[in-house]
């Protein structure tokens, strides 16, 4: 008989969304400059690209909205993108080929191992998590992607004085990752109160976003320093 197998509970659903020409053409054209093979060794940042700099992580950049214009407002900082989907990798792909921005680069893998396998003790300057899914269903909550054991892996990927952001429309989300967060002494909340910040200059408003508010959700920025 064999032992069951052990299933990593994932914070997405896979869906298979359709690719446009374009997205495919730059998937095509734009992956072998843009793009971090999957791989079992710690990235070399400096050899990726081209040049030392402060890096911020990006988990779940859809279709990359924020990523391009935040690296194309921060261009002393490099930034990488980490997405499981592939229309999304495509839009960013050609948004990045569009606007010229060489400070970018992008994985299209799950966050969880990628960041186990391939990003080295304190190498990051930030992390940045914006608009997760925020699996309302009490049954779905194990599924979010802030729970204790990420928190850790996060501390462990960031530099001293690091900065973690999150942003969300959902309320009951964001006092989830307020409980999640005071739990973890490695990191101490920005906000004066305890709770939410106002949202940073380098956090540009998306479509996403607008619509939420169009619904009457109001956003919340969490902000926390890696102690």
């Amino acid at each position: 008989m064999t032992e069951p197998t052990h299933r990593n509970i994932r914070s997405f659903v896979l869906r298979k969304g359709r690719l446009t020409t374009a997205q495919q053409h730059a998937l095509d054209e734009l992956w072998p400059h843009y793009g971090i093979e999957p791989g079992e060794t710690v990235l070399d940042f400096d050899d990726h690209f081209g040049r030392s700099a402060d890096v911020i992580v990006e988990i779940g950049f859809g279709n990359g909205e924020s990523t391009w214009q935040m690296a194309r407002a921060e261009p002393e900082k490099n930034f990488v993108g980490i997405e499981v989907h592939l229309p999304g990798v495509g839009q960013l792909l050609m948004a990045l080929d569009e606007h010229s921005i060489e400070n970018v680069r992008i994985a299209c893998e799950d966050a969880v191992p990628f960041l186990q396998k391939r990003i080295a003790t304190g190498s990051l300057a930030g992390v940045r998590i914006y608009f997760a899914d925020p699996w309302p269903k009490k049954r779905h909550h194990k599924r979010r992607i802030i729970q204790p054991e990420f928190v850790e892996e996060l501390a462990r990927c960031l530099a001293k004085d690091g900065i973690l952001h999150l942003a969300t429309d959902w309320q009951p989300y964001a006092e989830h990752v307020l409980e999640v967060m005071r739990s973890n002494t490695e990191f101490s909340n920005l906000s004066a109160s305890g709770d939410y910040c106002e949202r940073p200059d380098w956090r540009p408003y998306t479509k996403y976003e607008k619509r939420g508010q169009r619904l009457g959700h109001e956003v919340r920025d969490l902000l926390y320093r890696r102690s």
